[in-house]
């Protein structure tokens, strides 16, 4: 995810997605990954997850330190034409309206009201700031929380006419569930809102909220009549993006990721910050299928993949994992 928009990236698919790709692993079927194509990118995750759970191997990983971490936003779920938390934050505006007459002439508001999203958002990191605080802030976390649940019950891709937590990937859900299943511990690490993830992120992905990191506003302890509440503050505490992902995954989990998938330049670091060694898995989701999702990289202003992060890519032998070529369905409604 590309900054200004990285806290706004980013849902409730249904819970029988997540089971579907279960019992793939739990079965001990011949094939964990049956949404992969026999590729490279498979025969290299299958082959570096053998060799790191087997003991006496050299690159054998103990237990505690099988981490793996992915970005949210194009890794596991959509991300065009807008991030999701961003097509969030501008219904919000829509639902808020009435209570702030004064948006009706105020940007970056007008432009919202009046239908054209290019216009408000023009104003850069200032606009879309502006947009966070005045639909993320100023309540509870539970009221948040019940706020996002609500639209996602409701909101649909305008693409795809599908609820957003239906966009999840298919092939991308197996791969967390086969990792787990080999005693990997997997966490989300966006740009996007975690209290945006937080209230979705087990039913679709098997991962608690405990082990969602990202972007968060300020927030404070407050006593009230009803007993004690944390209440969303209208400023940025941390931006987890590009180099602060890292400083995010150090933070929260304290080891270093030996498995990390991105999609972006945003996801750049946090790929860079798995450490050297032939069972370590350093991915990069490709969008290169405009058929059955999008097309899109270096001149893409969501999810950039520019020419230099493929370079590093290539010449660090990541695993860059081609969308078109690499996986026989993209969701699991295909």
């Amino acid at each position: 995810m590309q900054r200004p928009t990285a806290f706004l990236r980013s849902a409730l698919a249904p819970g029988a997605l997540l089971m579907a790709m279960l019992p793939t692993v739990a079965w001990g079927q011949a094939d964990p990954l049956p949404s992969w194509n026999n590729g490279a990118a498979k025969r290299t995750i299958l082959a570096a997850v053998k060799e790191a759970t087997t003991p006496g191997s050299p690159g054998f990983i103990p237990a505690p330190e099988r981490i793996a971490t992915f970005d949210n936003d194009g890794t596991l779920w959509v991300e065009q034409p807008i991030y999701t938390q961003l097509a969030f934050a501008l219904d919000r505006v829509k639902a808020l309206a009435p209570r702030h007459p004064e948006w009706k002439t105020e940007e970056p508001f007008a432009s919202l009201l009046k239908g054209d999203p290019s216009a408000a958002l023009a104003g850069g990191e200032h606009a879309i700031l502006e947009i966070v605080m005045a639909t993320h802030a100023g309540m509870t976390t539970a009221q948040f929380e019940q706020v996002v649940r609500d639209w996602l019950a409701t909101a649909r891709h305008p693409k795809f006419n599908r609820p957003y937590t239906d966009m999840v990937y298919a092939p991308m859900v197996e791969l967390l569930a086969y990792l787990r299943a080999n005693g990997f511990k997997t966490y989300i690490v966006s740009g996007g809102g975690v209290e945006f993830m937080r209230p979705w992120t087990e039913q679709v992905y098997g991962i608690p909220p405990e082990q969602v990191i990202g972007s968060r506003i300020k927030t404070s302890y407050q006593m009230t009549r009803d007993g004690p509440v944390l209440m969303r503050e209208a400023a940025l505490d941390f931006i987890d993006d590009k180099a602060g992902k890292p400083v995010g995954i150090n933070a929260i989990i304290g080891r270093r990721p030996m498995v990390a998938a991105g999609n972006s330049d945003g996801d750049r670091q946090m790929v860079e910050w798995v450490p050297e060694g032939q069972t370590r898995l350093r991915m990069l989701v490709h969008h290169d299928d405009a058929a059955r999702e999008y097309a899109y990289g270096a001149e893409s202003h969501i999810g950039t993949f520019s020419d230099s992060l493929m370079s590093e890519a290539k010449a660090k032998g990541w695993t860059v994992i081609s969308m078109k070529n690499d996986w026989n369905r993209v969701f699991a409604f295909e």
